[in-house]
């Protein structure tokens, strides 16, 4: 009887351990939308590296990768998104462009944490991990009080992301002056930043002053010196502002200073605060445009994960890859902290997770970067915070 009693103990004891054998040793199947063909393949590898030497980096064997086609139709991104949740991927990283993400809210309870930077128009089930404007604005209204500035304008351009932006200057409660829309047409662009300097007005001033001193009973030499002086001078009398926003990149941002500089308002004078350029080199050679203030990553690891990337692959890698390896990151130790069955709300509860790129704030399904502040003078970059 005993001998049957012991058997029968180790009969209950295999049942109840066994399932939790099973726990331990089962993995997390994580998906990755990335592209695999077209004329993006060549993104979509750097991404399917950057993953991989994360799950080196971390030294873990939990978690599986499995890569699928997003392609660059939106049908395609939802079959391959199909597949993956059939294999048991509840977690997918990507897809890259907010085009890509149309159908995925057919897909229930999987989620994806897509590269985009949009936050509006997401299907529910879709996570943006990318820097958006929120992330970038909160950056930018600490480098604002620190500085002291009272009176800041915000130049966006009539695009289809300055629905964002305004709904970002809301979220984040950032003291704005004046908020204008422009056109990014160049003879229009000029027309309506000289209306937001008054500079008609301004450059009229001069004119009058010239004249004034023209006219006057000033001896001649005096007269002469004071109109010499004037005539280095585009304009008389200040703006309305101590600092300027410009929610724009490359040569279109090129162009809004430009005609700032016409204007006679430079960045010497006044703050220039512009959207993350990723550490465009192009601006280093714009002195002109200098001082330059923007958030953006952590450069310093940006620049140690582009060594390693390049030392592991022979290949130079972009932010999106840096963002990735971050990704993985956070899934791992989101998987250390919660009940991975619970999919959905994994990133629901407030958590931070300090990545290469800087910190990850998650709270009610929304993933927002804590930013670096940089400036661009004299051809340097250097860290403000």
């Amino acid at each position: 009887m005993f001998k049957t009693f012991k058997i029968f103990l180790i009969t209950i004891i295999i049942i109840f351990k066994f399932p939790f054998i099973l726990a331990a040793e089962e993995k997390i199947k994580i998906g990755l939308l990335v592209p695999m063909s077209g004329e993006n393949l060549q993104l979509g590898n750097l991404l399917i590296k950057s993953t991989k030497l994360a799950l080196s980096d971390i030294g873990t064997n939990k978690i599986e990768i499995y890569p699928r086609d997003s392609g660059s139709d939106p049908n395609k991104t939802l079959q391959s998104a199909v597949e993956l949740k059939n294999i048991g991927a509840k977690i997918i990283i990507g897809p890259i462009f907010f085009k890509n993400l149309e159908y995925l809210n057919e897909i229930n309870d999987v989620i994806f944490l897509s590269l985009t930077n949009k936050t509006e128009g997401l299907p529910k089930n879709v996570i943006s991990t990318g820097v958006n404007s929120v992330s970038q604005l909160n950056a930018i209204k600490k480098f604002i009080k620190i500085n002291e500035l009272k009176r800041t304008i915000f130049l966006t351009p009539d695009l289809k992301y300055k629905s964002e932006v305004k709904k970002a200057i809301k979220q984040t409660k950032i003291k704005i002056f004046k908020h204008y829309i422009y056109d990014t047409e160049p003879t229009k662009l000029t027309k309506q930043i000289e209306d937001i300097t008054n500079y008609k007005i301004r450059k009229q001033n001069l004119i009058d002053e010239i004249k004034r001193i023209e006219d006057s009973e000033l001896d001649e030499e005096d007269k002469e010196r004071r109109i010499n002086r004037l005539k280095k001078r585009y304009t008389i009398g200040n703006v309305k502002f101590d600092s300027i926003i410009i929610s724009d990149f490359d040569e279109s941002l090129k162009s809004v200073i430009t005609s700032l500089l016409y204007t006679d308002v430079s960045p010497k004078d006044k703050s220039f605060i512009v959207f993350n350029q990723w550490f465009d080199e192009s601006l280093l050679n714009e002195k002109t445009l200098q001082p330059l203030y923007y958030p953006s990553i952590n450069r310093k690891n940006l620049e140690k994960f582009n060594s390693k990337f390049l030392e592991t692959y022979n290949e130079n890698p972009n932010h999106l890859a840096l963002l990735s390896y971050d990704i993985v990151g956070l899934i791992y130790y989101l998987s250390l902290k919660m009940d991975f069955s619970q999919t959905n709300d994994l990133f629901k509860k407030e958590n931070s997770f300090k990545g290469k790129i800087g910190v990850f704030d998650i709270k009610n399904n929304k993933i927002i970067h804590r930013l670096n502040l940089y400036e661009i003078k004299d051809g340097e970059i250097k860290e403000i915070f």
